[in-house]
């Protein structure tokens, strides 16, 4: 029973690290969200405490606002020890989720009529515990308004008479409200607002775009400025990016989204950024690894969707930059067999069995493979080399071997796996490499169900305390 408990909460977390719910390369949309869901609620009905635990865990955002929820839905079938230690998971999660993601799970709460009184006080926490409540008003304003309405709480001050008072045109005492009012019939006041309320104005004004997104850079945040990249450099208005400040799996997505024209021309800036993020999340661990040979999947498949639009090749991109940072020796082999990686493009087939066996030449202390398992070229020979090497050549598993999958499989509730002798984690961010190869060793079969417990509360604990 422990094994069974073992093998299935693995899947899960693999699955809440990966999947969003949108459409993979292998997978549609619908397909993907069935599925996830399917396994939330099998989870959530048989493993509570450990659903909840998750919370505490490197799971992508989308996972922890659907657990979030679930919890809140099935609060009646909560014991009161849990329903306490759910609520500290949940506030602490909360404060780490972006606002706009806070706003969607309560919209979404609202909808499904979830109104227990623990949903509403969490709410009433959350929203009190806001920063800057006139810059919610003003940014997420129908969003406040819902949750406040949803929650039976009434906002102090000016917040009332702006959210809930039609036509009230009066002049605010609080200065971003008065901006937000001015900015009615007034240009200039449009540039002092967020860029999302902005963007509304300069509409409502027709204000050229090129004009607007040059006026309006400075109140601009990082991931704004990231989105609108391309687009400012289609309509020939530039937006500076701070490639220094960003994290190295966005970096990556982000070299990834310019013509190779323009990559060869900035060569040298874009590959300082990108080591230099690496430097940053490889902290106290660069080259104490030994020797590393890492498979990274570059096949036609790392595309992704049109949702995660070159997803799978950013976490490997970012992963070889990271790999480089952490190995003392370092070997990196595309399955494309090409060798400059700030050029990497998806292409051709997959053929991991061969890159696996030219890593294994090597003789590394480390083996990872990244890629999302469709091992096609031939089908099935990763697998059947890794079997042979581990049963063969390997038995004593002096080699750390994990292969890192970033594509959740709808049709088998997990990641796709090359291989029982290597054990396969979900992999969301190439920032979270480190911590995914020690979790790895929970697959293998080598440690017992208590353990992943202490693994968990463990983890639970530390979440709470930095909380």
């Amino acid at each position: 029973m422990d094994a069974l408990t073992a093998d299935d909460m693995m899947m899960f977390i693999n699955a809440a690290t990966t999947s969003t719910s949108q459409r993979e390369f292998h997978g549609g949309a619908d397909d993907q969200r069935l599925s996830l869901d399917f396994l939330h609620d099998y989870v959530i009905g048989n493993y509570r405490d450990l659903y909840a635990a998750a919370l505490a865990l490197d799971i992508n955002d989308h996972n922890a606002a659907l657990i979030v929820r679930k919890l809140l839905e099935t609060t009646g079938d909560a014991t009161d020890g849990q329903r306490r230690v759910e609520g500290r998971l949940i506030a602490r999660r909360l404060r780490a989720l972006p606002p706009q993601r806070v706003y969607d799970l309560f919209r979404a709460l609202r909808r499904a009529r979830v109104n227990n009184r623990r949903t509403r006080a969490i709410i009433r926490e959350w929203v009190a515990a806001r920063s800057d409540p006139a810059f919610d008003a003003v940014k997420y304003r129908t969003a406040l308004k819902g949750a406040l309405r949803h929650a039976h709480v009434a906002p102090d001050g000016e917040l009332g008479p702006f959210l809930f008072t039609s036509g009230h045109h009066r002049r605010y005492d609080t200065p971003l409200l008065e901006t937000w009012r001015r900015a009615h019939y007034e240009q200039a006041s449009v540039y002092e607002l967020p860029y999302t309320v902005a963007e509304g104005f300069a509409a409502k004004h027709r204000i050229d775009r090129a004009t607007f997104l040059k006026r309006i850079e400075p109140r601009m945040t990082r991931l704004e400025r990231f989105r609108l990249q391309e687009s400012a450099r289609r309509g020939k208005a530039a937006v500076a990016v701070d490639l220094g400040s960003m994290p190295l799996t966005r970096l990556a997505s982000y070299v990834l989204s310019l013509p190779v024209p323009q990559r060869v021309d900035r060569r040298g800036e874009l590959t300082g950024a990108l080591r230099a993020a690496a430097v940053r999340a490889a902290g106290r661990a660069a080259g104490g690894w030994g020797r590393v040979a890492a498979v990274l999947d570059d096949s036609f498949s790392a595309f992704g969707s049109a949702q995660k639009r070159r997803r799978p090749l950013a976490v490997a991109l970012a992963c070889h930059y990271l790999l480089a940072e952490l190995a003392a020796e370092y070997v990196p082999l595309w399955t494309s067999g090409r060798t400059d990686a700030l050029l990497a493009r998806p292409h051709g087939m997959t053929p991991l069995g061969e890159r696996v066996l030219d890593a294994l030449e090597h003789a590394p202390d480390r083996l990872l493979i990244v890629s999302d398992g469709w091992d096609n070229a031939p089908y099935g020979l990763a697998s059947e080399v890794l079997r042979v090497w581990r049963a063969k050549l390997d038995p004593e598993r002096r080699v750390v071997a994990v292969h890192l999958n970033p594509v959740y499989d709808a049709d088998e509730f997990d990641v796709k796996r090359l291989a029982r002798s290597v054990p396969t984690v979900g992999v969301r961010d190439a920032e979270d490499v480190p911590a995914l190869v020690e979790f790895a060793r929970f697959t293998e079969g080598r440690t017992g169900f208590a353990d992943l417990r202490a693994h968990f509360d463990a983890r639970v604990a530390q979440f709470l305390e930095e909380g």
